[in-house]
């Protein structure tokens, strides 16, 4: 199954923007392994909005 590249621009950027990670080592992550550290992310982004 292929990832819609758009979906797949979204999630490097947010990952990338937020962990610094390198564009290649994003990209060889599965699609799965993505999207857990996307949302692991935005329950930090949360979370610090809270002001936990």
């Amino acid at each position: 199954m292929t990832h819609p590249p758009r979906r797949l621009r979204e999630e490097t950027a947010y990952i990338a923007y937020h962990f610094h990670w390198a564009y290649g080592d994003i990209l060889t992550l599965s699609h799965e392994e993505r999207r857990a550290w996307v949302r692991e992310i935005a329950r930090i982004n949360s979370t610090a909005g809270e002001g936990r």
